[in-house]
């Protein structure tokens, strides 16, 4: 190689180094400013301890191996091929030292490239040296779960290191001696490898082999992990043919490594043959053929007898790997009598129904409260406040700033990176206030940001959040934009901890190579005082600190003292739990961890919530100071902590098979259950778990919980509903209630379907529902209350030309009674005495609104409808041309009065034509 090329080459990789140099220390410093510079050490040290052990591995091993092949390649039998090679510049190189210096340089390279494999088997290796024992043993080899967690997956994958080495190596020396040793004839048979040759691939051959066997070691205890028939993991199959299956071909493959070694010394060649060939035809007869037998001619004519007690481990393996063991189980009566005195005293739970589905008011936010182009609201959370002194369920959302949306000439550097720097305040309603125009009452709202209800925002600036992109840098001669009022904008400096510190040119010019931005170290507007804030979206940010931990997709905003910080809830998962039904890619998961980000400074705190948890103590132990106790957070922080929806979702999956422990009911799905459908929108989905405000049964006090119903798998009454509890020291309890399974109590697509048949509501919502206007039936809400149950959906209105929802009805079912009325205080009142209830009860004087009779002869005052049926359709048809002139005009007061008016007007054409009905019959 000339010179010039040398140069060249050492310029590149001394570049590549820098740059490699330069993003390792800006992560550092990154991590330092987070406090969190020993978790980046912890990691970056166990990567390359790794990585270099793999490394020394592969390379020892590779390089011993090649110098076996060295006297080959100096005399190089091949004639041939020495002929040409003396005559170029080659020739010069067939000396010992030289080639040995050769293959020095080529096995250190050639294990460097394979050595990234090992780099990412660090946390394996941790956890196969510090994991923390369950304290849960399997029925089948004895051995404590955390063995199955922690140490296999690890021998896994050495195992496939090491036999890759293997095979590369035989590779390799095999293309040496076949290039450099030409077949030659030997009396009657063709040698294609010298004596020499033949004793060294024996050896590898006989290592290769050697790993073998310990790969069908490793898959008997995989057979723990392996599906099954009708359930997960080993049955009666597996233990008596696929074992002993295992075993023998354990024993084979270790004939062939004496086979292997024993051709060292005494040329058998056919042995060797005959034994890979009985391990080929062992594999085909006692690893596939005889356990199919077994299954087919001796365990499926019986199955039940035989799987019993494998798919009784199964059960209590599923149920403790998703924390379904400690579940609570009660009755729940589900069609107790309920009048208005039940719902008085259920006052909590009335008082939080939630009206507002979480969808149109993300609309609704966006069009009211997003106040210029470039705010958006991206996701609308659910959470409980105390205002004015009273327990309330809201609904709240941060005001983003979305660059993107800036015009395409304010897009400047100055601006991105400069200027428009965070985002701005919050949204917040309660979730069952609604205003006369069907619109949401603000509790916080506007810019710069107003509250209500004892409420203080004292810090609205928003640094990181959801949408947080790219590098902004704060504490510029630039002043940052805050806000707009009016025709002026606002702007402010950071005064904050969040970002790391510019200081000095060395840190300007490694930062500009990291984002490949010249101008972080040209730009006169950045100054020793600057920070440069970079991984500012939420679920990047902690993701980038704890990357072994699973996150939640939906990180909710707290205002806790006057600050806004997010929420994040990361699970602890596995996918090699013992015996344990795989859902979505895993079979065990903890909600271990809650992640608080300050939205200001963007510090973050990882909470324990399950110390018991096995895995994340031993990631405790891995990383000493990463974890905080759950008791250390700040109290008015933890009266926000929410039962994730993403983990109650997958327990409900689970625990929709698995409530039946009894292994006969198991075996025949016999009580299979699974979750209902609503209709949304017009189309059908499962129901969501759904936060509410609900006293359970038993308790004094209404209490915040996440809750989920269950149906039978192939009928749609209800069967049972699941609730997680968030508040206090009964938060993560699990509780299900069961329906008793002689009576009906309506599911969700029951009372959808109701909805849908009852002929006044109906009419009323196709009516709504013609061309300029849209019509959103929201989330069905199953509420019990007082050992019964209570159906409400919110029903909204959307102008085809518009995007702002509306909220202009309530629908409220209980068992035989569907009702839909204006306000849910309407609805309730008007389903109550529709059920019978006195008039001095259903009306009584001191409530605030009065219910709407429903099915009455006598008309509202003001309105005299005509006493014929022809009458009443013109009528109809009058009043229906007048609200459409309404929606037009986007009068939506005279367009709900005209509605209430046709209402009238189609129930005394009902009262008619059923009276006219009767008259005719015989």
């Amino acid at each position: 190689m000339s010179l010039r090329a040398t140069l060249i080459v050492v310029i590149i990789i001394v570049l590549g180094l820098v740059l490699w140099a330069s993003g390792l220390y800006t992560d550092l410093l990154w991590f330092e400013n987070l406090g969190y510079g020993f978790v980046f050490w912890n990691v970056f040290l166990s990567q390359w301890t790794v990585r270099l052990a793999g490394w020394l591995i592969f390379f020892l091993f590779l390089f011993v191996n090649l110098l076996f092949t060295r006297h080959v390649l100096v005399n190089l039998p091949n004639l041939e091929l020495r002929e040409k090679i003396i005559g170029t510049f080659l020739g010069r190189y067939l000396t010992p030292r030289k080639i040995t210096l050769f293959l020095f340089v080529a096995s250190l390279f050639l294990s460097f490239l394979f050595s990234s494999y090992t780099a990412n088997l660090w946390l394996e290796a941790r956890q196969f040296m510090q994991g923390i024992e369950f304290g849960l043993i399997d029925p089948i080899f004895h051995r404590d779960a955390s063995f199955y967690v922690f140490q296999l997956p690890f021998l896994r994958s050495l195992y496939a290191f090491l036999q890759s080495m293997a095979i590369f190596t035989i590779i390799l020396t095999g293309i040496v001696y076949f290039v450099a040793n030409p077949p030659v004839q030997v009396g009657r048979r063709l040698v294609f490898l010298p004596y020499h040759g033949q004793s060294h691939l024996s050896l590898l051959l006989a290592f290769s082999f050697a790993l073998k066997a310990w790969d069908y070691r490793l898959k008997m205890f995989e057979l723990l992990l392996s599906p099954g028939g009708s359930f997960f993991g080993p049955g009666y199959t597996d233990l008596k043919a696929n074992l002993p299956a295992l075993w023998i071909l354990l024993f084979i493959a270790l004939l062939i490594v004496g086979l292997l070694v024993f051709n060292i010394f005494r040329r058998q060649t056919r042995l060797i043959f005959i034994g890979i060939g009985t391990l080929i035809a062992a594999s085909i007869i006692v690893g596939s053929i005889f356990p199919s037998l077994v299954q087919q001619f001796r365990v499926d004519p019986n199955e039940l007898a035989f799987e019993r007690p494998f798919l009784e481990n199964n059960i209590n393996f599923t149920l403790k790997a998703y924390n379904l063991d400690k579940i609570t189980t009660q009755n729940y009566a589900g069609l107790s009598p309920l009048e208005v005195e039940d719902l008085d005293a259920a006052a909590g739970t009335i008082e939080n129904v939630r009206l507002w589905d979480y969808r149109p008011l993300l609309q609704t936010y966006n069009q009211l409260q997003g106040i210029r182009q470039y705010y958006e609201f991206v996701d609308v959370d659910t959470d409980r406040y105390y205002l004015d002194g009273k327990y309330r369920q809201v609904m709240l959302a941060a005001r983003e700033l979305n660059q993107s949306r800036l015009a395409e000439q304010a897009r400047t550097w100055i601006n991105l990176r400069l200027q428009y720097t965070h985002s701005y305040g919050l949204t917040m309603s309660p979730v069952n206030t609604v205003t006369e125009q069907g619109l949401p009452e603000f509790v916080i709202g506007d810019i710069p940001p107003f509250a209500s209800g004892g409420l203080e925002v004292e810090k609205p600036e928003i640094y990181y959040g959801e949408i947080s992109g790219d590098y902004v840098i704060v504490n510029t001669r630039t002043p940052e934009f805050n806000y707009p009022q009016g025709d002026e904008n606002i702007y402010t400096h950071y005064e904050g901890t969040g970002g790391v510190p510019l200081k000095g040119i060395g840190r300007k010019l490694l930062y500009a190579l990291k984002f490949s931005d010249y101008r972080i170290l040209l730009s006169g507007e950045i100054t020793g005082e600057s920070r440069i804030m970079f991984n500012r979206s939420i679920r990047e940010r902690v993701a980038k600190i704890a990357p072994f931990l699973r996150y939640d997709d939906d990180p909710y905003l707290v205002l806790s003292a006057g600050r806004l910080y997010w929420v994040l809830d990361a699970y602890t998962v596995s996918r090699s739990f013992p015996y344990a039904e795989p859902f979505g890619g895993i079979n065990y998961m903890r909600n271990s961890v809650k992640v608080v980000v300050d939205a200001y400074n963007g510090s973050v705190v990882f909470y324990m919530a399950d110390p018991v948890d096995p895995v994340i103590l031993t990631y405790a132990k891995i990383f000493p100071g990463l974890f905080q106790a759950l008791e250390e957070m700040p109290t008015e922080l933890f009266s926000h902590m929410r039962y994730p929806e993403t983990f109650l979702s997958l327990q409900a999956r689970v625990y929709a098979t698995y409530h039946m422990t009894d292994p006969v009911v198991f075996y025949t799905r016999e009580d299979l259950w699974r979750i209902p459908n609503e209709k949304y929108a017009g189309s059908f989905q499962p129901v969501e778990p759904y936060y509410t405000i609900l006293q359970l049964p038993g308790e004094e006090e209404p209490e915040f919980v996440l809750i989920i119903p269950f149906t039978p798998a192939q009928r749609d009454n209800m069967i049972a509903w699941m609730a997680g509890r968030c508040d206090g020291k009964n938060y993560g309890e699990l509780l299900v209630y069961l329906f008793p399974k002689d009576k009906v109590v309506y599911g969700p697509m029951q009372i959808e379907t109701r909805i849908d048949q009852d002929t006044l509501i109906s009419q009323q919502l196709s009516l709504w529902d013609q061309r300029g206007s849209r019509v959103i039936r929201g989330n069905l809400l199953v509420l019990p209350v007082n050992e019964s149950v209570l159906y409400v959906e919110p029903v909204f209105l959307q102008a085809e030309q518009s995007e702002l929802p509306e909220l202009v009805r309530v629908i409220v079912a209980f068992q035989d009674v569907v009702v839909m009325e204006p306000t849910l205080e309407q609805a309730l009142l008007s389903a109550f005495g529709a059920r019978g209830a006195p008039a001095s009860e259903a009306e009584e004087p001191d409530r605030p609104i009065e219910p709407e009779p429903r099915e009455t002869a006598e008309p509202e005052p003001g309105l005299e409808p005509p006493a014929t049926v022809p009458e009443l359709a013109r009528r109809a048809q009058e009043v229906f041309q007048q609200a459409q002139a309404s929606l037009k005009n986007g009068d939506w007061a005279g367009y709900g009065q005209r509605l209430q008016e046709l209402e009238q007007i189609l129930e005394e054409l009902a009262r008619l034509s059923g009276a006219a009905t009767e008259e005719t019959e015989p």
